[in-house]
């Protein structure tokens, strides 16, 4: 008899609020479920079905789904549309105008115009209209990802005024730990940290005590390199700028943790050589789809291989044992090509590559790529020698794996910086694009050294 899997805590939590909710035990249901983290609470809507959901409508109201919509994470965008099927368009409008406007925006941004247009107007005026400044910036920038919801202070208010002012909008914030300070005009000129704050004289200007060193963003700047601005500085928030220097937003540290986990899984996948992130949720014709672009270039590729054998066809006619080392060589300098790629993307994606630093890297990785090569080619002449007795064959194989490893690591260093010279991103140059490359690059030297030892060999 097979075992039956043990079921977690929270497990039987999530089977016990449903039973509750199933038969209708409202108070129940609702003392136990929020008392859930706002996190588990979604992963337990997310598990609903959707009769079971609009039994959970019935029991809270829109603020309560609010909360946890603001955790909510789905993969698959078109799933989205499906939780507002059956939701009452009032009740998902106020729910919505409920969100932190950021979250509100990114889920508006994957439904359909017509659902947003109808929430939109059913809305809160206020909420409407915070949410639809969000609406108009690109995605995946600083403005796309920004909250509206963020505390600044004048710079003409006293210490005693700024607290009062704090207690009455920190309800409504997304975080207090900074505040930001502005002038008549709203544009941003200093910051200081909640702790600041609370400590200085209450009588004391927030102008004379503020820190007026401001590290901030423009609304158009790339998330990543938001990201990586956020990392270097250990920030919990940043503050985001129009082009006339105005405060409009802020960026808070989980915002970026998502944009750090999309980032990298889109490098992932394009490392991986496809276009599009995959989810396990994909039919087999969706992971075929977006799978095939990059195969079908490949396949292009691989044909310039074969015509290379093809050409070398006499060369491996009279010396047979030549074509045993191809996969050797070949494989060899697309594992060295693949592992200078993987550095020098990840160093581009975190900062550590700049332009003082490249020649260095370039050097570095040819020297590692001098060190390595010689070292196999070594290896493999002495047990070509011991195997074959066949001096002549092992040095063209060793030399040709020495040379092709070299340039293998100078391409996997050079083209991922080209690209990211020329406004591509890095992570475009994937793994297998630089495995195929190099493959032509090292069957191209090792046939034309075999060619030019010909007769050593016969």
């Amino acid at each position: 008899m097979p075992e039956i899997e043990e079921m977690t805590e929270i497990e039987i939590e999530y089977e016990a609020l449903l039973t509750q909710l199933r038969e209708n035990d409202i108070d129940g249901f609702r003392e136990d479920f929020l008392d859930l983290h706002t996190y588990e609470q979604s992963e337990f809507y997310s598990d609903l079905e959707e009769a079971d959901r609009d039994l959970l409508y019935e029991v809270l109201s829109p603020e309560e789904v609010s909360m946890f919509f603001d955790s909510l994470e789905i993969d698959d965008d078109e799933a989205y549309d499906e939780l507002f099927e059956t939701m009452d368009a009032r009740y998902a409008a106020e729910m919505i105008g409920r969100m932190q406007y950021d979250n509100a925006a990114d889920i508006l941004n994957k439904l359909p115009k017509s659902k947003v247009t109808t929430f939109l107007a059913l809305m809160d005026r206020a909420d409407a209209a915070e949410i639809r400044s969000l609406l108009n910036y690109e995605e995946d920038t600083a403005g796309g990802i920004m909250t509206t919801e963020f505390v600044s202070l004048s710079s003409l208010m006293t210490v005693r005024e700024a607290m009062r002012h704090l207690k009455d909008v920190a309800q409504d914030s997304e975080t207090i730990y900074y505040v930001f300070i502005v002038d008549e005009k709203r544009k941003l000129v200093g910051i200081m940290s909640l702790r600041e704050l609370i400590v200085a004289d209450d009588d004391e200007y927030i102008g004379d005590i503020m820190n007026e060193r401001v590290v901030s963003v423009f609304v158009s700047d790339d998330q990543e390199e938001v990201a990586q601005i956020m990392r270097d500085y250990d920030f919990l928030a940043l503050p985001v700028l129009d082009y006339q220097e105005h405060l409009v937003g802020i960026i808070t540290a989980d915002d970026i943790m998502d944009v750090i986990d999309e980032e990298a899984s889109e490098d992932y996948s394009r490392l991986a050589g496809m276009s599009e992130t995959e989810k396990t949720s994909d039919t087999s014709w969706e992971t075929a789809k977006k799978r095939l672009p990059w195969l079908v270039g490949l396949t292009f590729m691989g044909m310039i291989t074969a015509g290379m054998l093809s050409f070398f066809e006499d060369t491996l006619a009279q010396v047979v044992l030549l074509g045993a080392f191809i996969p050797l060589i070949a494989g060899m300098a697309g594992n060295t090509g693949t592992q200078s790629l993987a550095v020098v993307v990840r160093g581009i994606a975190t900062g550590e590559v700049d332009a003082s630093s490249k020649v260095k890297l370039v050097f570095r990785e040819v020297g590692s790529g001098l060190i390595t090569g010689l070292t196999c080619g070594t290896l493999i002449y002495l047990i070509i020698l011991v195997m074959y007795q066949e001096p002549t064959l092992g040095m063209i194989v060793a030399f040709s794996l020495f040379v092709a490893m070299t340039v293998a690591t100078f391409i996997g260093t050079l083209i991922p910086m080209f690209m990211n010279r020329i406004g591509i991103d890095p992570a475009v140059a994937s793994g297998p694009f630089i495995t195929t490359g190099n493959d032509i690059v090292s069957l191209m030297i090792y046939f034309t050294l075999a060619n030019i030892f010909m007769a050593a060999l016969l």
